[in-house]
C-alpha cells in the first residue's frame, strides 16, 4: 500500500529534467495529467475502503465479537433388525419425518409367530406335568407320614416335582425368547427425526444387524466450527453465542437466528502445519468446537453452513446452560 501511495505522489508531483525540450515537457505533462485523472479516484476509493475495513475491525474489537463459520451437525442412526428375515414392508420414504415409536419396517413373521405359539404350547405342557408331580407328591406325603411308603420313594417324588418345576421355568424362558424374536421382526423409531436413506426395500432378505435405513435425529443440533489458537482464551464451556443460517425467516424477512452455547472445546489442536513451527505458523493452529443450538427447528439441515457470533465480553457464563441432550 505504501508503494502505491509513493507512485501516486510521484505522478501527482512530477519532477522534470531541465535538459528536456519544451515540447517533450508538454507531452509528458499531458500524459501525466491523464494518468492523474484516472489515479486520483482510485486512490480515494482505496482510502474509503481501507477506512471502512479498519473501522469494522475496530468495532468488532471494541464490542468483543468473534465470528466463526461452520456446518450443522446432527446425530445419525443406522436402523437394523435384530433377527434375520425377509422385509415385508417399509412404512416411510426418504425425507419423511418420524416420531419416536413409529413403525419403520416389518419382516415376514410367520415362522417367528409359529415358533412363539409352539413355545406357548410347551409352557402349557410343562405346567401340566408340574401339576401332576405336585399332586402325586401331596398324596404320597400323607402316605409317608403314615409309614406306608419308604423315605426313598418319598424323596423320589420330591425330586420329580422339582424336575417338573425346572422344566416349567425353562419353557417359560424359551417362550419369552420366542416372543422377543417375534417382536424384533418389527422396527420402531428410536427417536424423532428424518429418514435420511432407505438402504433396503421390501422383498430383500436381510441378516440381523444389517442396516435397512438411516435416521437423522431431530435433537441435539450443533455447529461444528474451528477457533484459532489466538482466540482460544476468549471462550469457555457454556459461552453464549448466536447462530445465523442463510434461510430467510418468513415472519421477519431476515436470516434465521438461533440462541446457542459452546458445549465442547477440543483439547487437541488440528491442521498443524509442521512439527517445528515459528511464531507465525503457530497462529494457524485451530481447535474444534461444538456450538449447541438451544431450540432447533426443521429449518436446520445436516451439513448446512452457518455463521457463529460469539460476544465473549458479555453474558453470564456461570449461569449458561451446559447440558447436552
Amino acid at each position: 500500500m505504501a508503494k502505491i501511495y509513493g507512485i501516486a505522489f510521484a505522478l501527482t508531483f512530477p519532477k522534470f529534467d531541465a535538459s528536456v525540450s519544451e515540447s517533450t515537457k508538454l507531452k509528458n505533462t499531458s500524459a501525466i495529467e491523464k494518468i492523474r485523472r484516472r489515479l486520483i479516484p482510485l486512490l480515494m476509493l482505496s482510502l474509503v475502503v481501507g477506512g471502512c475495513v479498519w473501522h469494522q475491525r475496530r468495532k468488532n474489537h471494541v464490542c468483543g465479537a468473534l465470528t466463526l463459520y461452520g456446518n450443522v451437525e446432527m446425530r445419525h442412526v443406522d436402523i437394523s433388525f435384530q433377527v434375520d428375515g425377509v422385509i415385508e414392508n417399509m412404512t416411510f420414504e426418504e425425507g419423511e419425518a418420524v416420531k419416536k415409536g413409529d413403525l419403520l419396517a416389518a419382516l415376514d413373521d410367520r415362522d417367528y409367530r409359529a415358533n412363539y405359539l409352539k413355545s406357548l404350547a410347551e409352557v402349557n405342557r410343562a405346567k401340566a406335568i408340574l401339576n401332576e408331580a405336585i399332586s402325586i407328591l401331596e398324596m404320597n406325603e400323607e402316605l409317608y407320614g403314615r409309614n406306608f411308603i419308604s423315605r426313598r420313594k418319598y424323596i423320589s417324588h420330591i425330586n420329580s416335582r422339582d424336575e417338573a418345576n425346572a422344566a416349567y421355568e425353562g419353557a417359560i424362558a424359551a417362550s419369552r425368547y420366542q416372543e422377543n424374536r417375534l417382536n424384533n421382526s418389527r422396527i420402531y423409531a428410536p427417536d424423532g427425526g428424518t429418514i435420511a436413506m432407505r438402504i433396503q426395500e421390501p422383498g430383500a432378505t436381510v441378516k440381523a444387524g444389517q442396516p435397512i435405513c438411516a435416521i437423522v435425529k431431530a435433537r441435539p443440533v450443533w455447529i461444528r466450527a474451528y477457533i484459532p489458537e489466538a482466540n482460544l482464551g476468549s471462550v469457555t464451556h457454556g459461552t453464549p453465542a448466536t447462530v445465523t443460517i442463510d434461510t430467510i425467516d418468513r415472519n421477519t424477512g431476515k436470516r434465521k437466528e438461533y440462541a446457542a452455547r459452546i458445549s465442547y472445546i477440543s483439547p487437541v489442536a488440528e491442521f498443524t502445519p509442521k512439527t517445528v513451527q515459528t511464531e507465525d505458523l503457530r497462529t494457524y493452529l485451530v481447535y474444534r468446537i461444538n456450538v449447541y443450538i438451544d431450540e432447533p427447528d426443521e429449518s436446520l439441515k445436516r451439513g448446512m453452513p452457518a455463521t457463529i457470533k460469539i460476544n465473549h465480553n458479555g453474558g453470564d457464563r456461570a449461569n449458561a446452560k451446559a447440558s447436552v441432550h
